[in-house]
């Protein structure tokens, strides 16, 4: 076997992701074009997605660290609107999309249409989370964008099986895709459900950080297969083990939850970075099996696939916002107004990505009746692929001037620092009185100066998120929290090289040396954590 593609691809993606920071443009986007941009470099290998790679080793991960990082609390406060769009607005592109594709493509069956629909309906997890956490969209947004991302995937997958299911001659009828559908959905989330409380046992009562962390990384590979040996949706498994994982995350000792955000950051970064250029590498393969005789009909119905993609969601996405508030004076009292510009952010943020990619190449090469060839295969993989980049490309690059030019209002960062005081106060004040509780007791007599250590730690700490309220150092314009880090980041480094300087002089080794920097470590991170 032959490592290097693979080395080449992950060392140049991280390259590439790393540069993009330096950039105004988001990294998914500069990864695919510099992908596309290769592929025809002399000496590129070809890059094929395998689905049989992408499905069960690429997407758990990526939708394991995406729902860890949302909040359960507010998926579950904005559940109609993640329900419409995950699986009611993917449903609804797949027939508008199958619809549009069998009228205008000539000798595609209705079935085979129904196949592309379902391939390119759901928007891309990866692309959405990449895209908002780069252009900083308005919570409530990023809320129902990531719940979407989260779980399309599972209703596309189900749709796209029951749709090859009739064009390949199994007899799929509707009763059996709806059954089939909510075997999916309820023995994903059953499945989650069973595995979310045993994962979260192991992870609190397991006391070696490493081995912990070495669960972390097998629990979406864990609830993906075990769903999937059932016949249900992989996706729903993980997504629901990580949020309830993610909302008992402070459950886990500390020294776990450091390594374990440093751990999945970096497995993001590679998987999003490599996910992305892999986009790009595709095009010669999807071109080679397109053939010269259909490149400009091919290129006229990618144009009109990219428009209808688009146009669903609007149609979509407005009736869905307005219409349930218009009908239910319950939600007019529980929710807040929605706005035409949320609305339009929602329904241009709808990036395409690997995963439609991945279905595509799943497709098989031939039907099961006389074993004819599947009805235009290559073609729906090229307009897959026009209909990936498209979205990337003139989704991504326009959503951020979008946002800007619509003013979307901001969170105030005073309200959200007042918040976050108020909070500091009272967990304070209550580790104060529990505190005092604690020393009264002789078992835990302490000498004066350490008791009042403890206290000052409490103080600071408290005082620490007020400070940040105040105004800016006139002379260096530095806010509070930036001197705190600067002048702390100093302190902890003349500690630091005095250590280095007395295991170079030999007075203490290197095992010593190693153990006091690990807790300067933790006390530079624990000083830009409440500076930052």
């Amino acid at each position: 076997m032959d490592v290097m593609p693979l080395l080449l691809l992950v060392a140049g993606s991280a390259a590439i992701a790393a540069a993009a920071r330096r950039t105004p443009v988001p990294a998914p986007l500069l990864l695919v074009a510099v992908g596309l941009m290769v592929s025809y470099l002399p000496g590129v290998p070809d890059y094929t997605l395998d689905p049989d790679v992408v499905l069960p080793l690429l997407l758990p991960p990526l939708l394991y660290t995406s729902a860890t990082d949302s909040s359960y609390l507010d998926l579950r406060a904005q559940l109609r609107p993640v329900a419409l769009l995950s699986v009611g607005y993917v449903l609804f592109a797949t027939f508008v999309v199958g619809w549009a594709v069998y009228r205008i493509v000539p000798g595609m069956p209705l079935t085979a249409a129904l196949v592309l629909g379902a391939v390119v309906a759901p928007p891309d997890a990866v692309a959405a989370t990449a895209v908002a956490r780069r252009v900083g969209l308005p919570s409530r947004i990023t809320t129902v964008l990531q719940g979407e991302s989260l779980l399309n995937d599972a209703t596309a997958i189900t749709a796209y099986k029951v749709a090859l299911a009739a064009a390949v001659g199994e007899g799929a009828t509707w009763a059996g895709g709806v059954g089939e559908f909510l075997v999916a959905a309820v023995g994903g989330v059953g499945v989650g459900l069973v595995l979310m409380a045993p994962l979260h046992w192991l992870r609190t009562h397991l006391t070696e950080p490493l081995i912990q962390n070495t669960l972390s990384l097998l629990i979406p590979f864990v609830a993906y297969a075990v769903a999937e040996q059932f016949h249900a949706s992989g996706v729903l498994a993980v997504v629901v083990v990580a949020l309830y994982l993610g909302h008992r995350a402070w459950e886990v000792d500390f020294a776990t939850r450091l390594q374990e955000e440093a751990v999945w950051k970096m497995v993001a970064f590679v998987l999003e970075s490599a996910v992305f250029a892999l986009i790009g590498l595709q095009l010669p393969v999807v071109l080679r099996g397109l053939g010269a005789d259909e490149g400009a009909d091919a290129a006229w119905y990618a144009v009109v696939l990219f428009l209808v993609v688009v146009a669903a969601r609007f149609v979509w996405v407005y009736p869905a916002t307005f219409l349930p508030r218009l009908l239910s004076a319950r939600i007019r009292e529980r929710e807040e107004n929605p706005t035409w510009k949320g609305a339009m952010i929602t329904s241009w943020a709808g990036m395409r990505g690997v995963v439609s990619l991945a279905i595509a190449f799943s497709i098989p090469m031939t039907v099961h009746h006389g074993g004819a060839p599947f009805p235009q295969r290559n073609l729906i993989l090229f307009l897959t692929f026009t209909t990936v980049i498209g979205t990337l490309v003139v989704q991504g690059l326009t959503l951020p001037p979008l946002i800007r030019l619509l003013k979307l209002p901001e969170p105030d960062p005073q309200a959200a620092t007042l918040a976050e005081a108020n909070a500091q106060a009272q967990a304070s004040r209550a580790a104060e009185r529990h505190l005092e509780e604690l020393l009264a007791d002789e078992r835990n007599a302490l000498p004066p100066p350490l008791a009042d250590r403890l206290r000052m730690v409490l103080e600071r700490r408290r005082n620490a998120v007020w400070e940040r309220l105040g105004q800016v150092n006139p002379i260096t314009g530095e806010t509070v929290d930036d001197t705190y880090r600067r002048l702390s980041r100093k302190m902890i480094g003349t500690e630091r090289e005095v250590f280095v300087k007395l295991r170079d002089g030999r007075y203490i080794d290197d095992e010593m040396l190693r153990t006091l920097l690990r807790r300067l470590d933790l006390e530079e991170a624990a000083a830009y954590r409440e500076a930052a």
